[in-house]
């Protein structure tokens, strides 16, 4: 299981209040919006009422901007942060976290199942080489190894000392993001070789989060980027 079902925040009232509210902001926006303009438009800051929206207008950058803004290639091997979905279950998962680990800078880590390459391939939609490190079939004694030379190893899981997404910090030395099976979570024997849990807080009736989902949130907390 990669995130909780229970609403974890402090003000139960502030929650629900701000779930509600931005509906209705989306909707004065269509109304008020030019529909021959491509803007988008800021939400109101935590007690900002909706009402007290400017409508203060943000440029989209244009696709050539951002090819100057972001590297020319893909990233080699920084060897630094790598999401571990070491029990894989759906393919489509996979290729949705190659994404996001080429956002980051982050490599993945995967076992060589007999359908994994095929889905790698087919998920990778940057049309460049990705960072994949094969870990073999036995998970625990790949993480086992990584922790041995130093690695810190992040389990996504909930667990007594879990601490919130919110709360984890950013990666200051080699680290591993452990993602368990989408159904099962991460197995029992693995949890002995986490040096840390964390818990990705959730008001809504699902029990969890699916892998690339997760996945991407906890390792663009991990990068640094929120």
């Amino acid at each position: 299981m990669l995130a909780t079902g229970a609403c974890v925040y402090r003000n139960r009232c502030r929650a629900v209040t701000l779930a509600w509210s931005v509906p209705l902001v989306m909707a004065r926006v269509r109304r008020e919006a030019p529909a021959d303009e491509r803007y988008l438009v800021r939400f109101p800051c935590h007690g900002v009422s909706p009402g007290a929206v400017s409508g203060q207008r943000v440029r989209v950058r244009s696709r050539r901007e951002l090819a100057r803004q972001r590297r020319p290639r893909g990233h080699r091997c920084w060897d630094h942060l790598i999401a571990a979905p070491l029990w894989p279950q759906h393919g489509a998962n996979l290729g949705t976290l190659l994404r996001t680990c080429d956002a980051v800078g982050a490599c993945l880590a995967v076992p060589r199942l007999p359908w994994v390459p095929e889905a790698l391939a087919r998920g990778n939609t940057l049309h460049h080489r990705a960072c994949v490190h094969w870990t073999g079939r036995d998970a625990c004694d790949w993480l086992a190894r990584q922790r041995s030379a130093g690695s810190c190893i992040v389990g996504v899981e909930l667990a007594d000392e879990a601490v919130r997404l919110a709360d984890l910090p950013a990666a200051r030395q080699h680290t591993v993001a452990v993602l368990g099976n989408e159904g099962t979570g991460i197995p029992a024997e693995a949890l002995g070789l986490l040096d840390l849990a964390v818990e990705i807080p959730m008001i809504g009736t699902g029990a969890s989060l699916n892998v690339a989902v997760a996945g991407s949130l906890v390792l663009y907390r991990l990068a640094g980027f929120l």
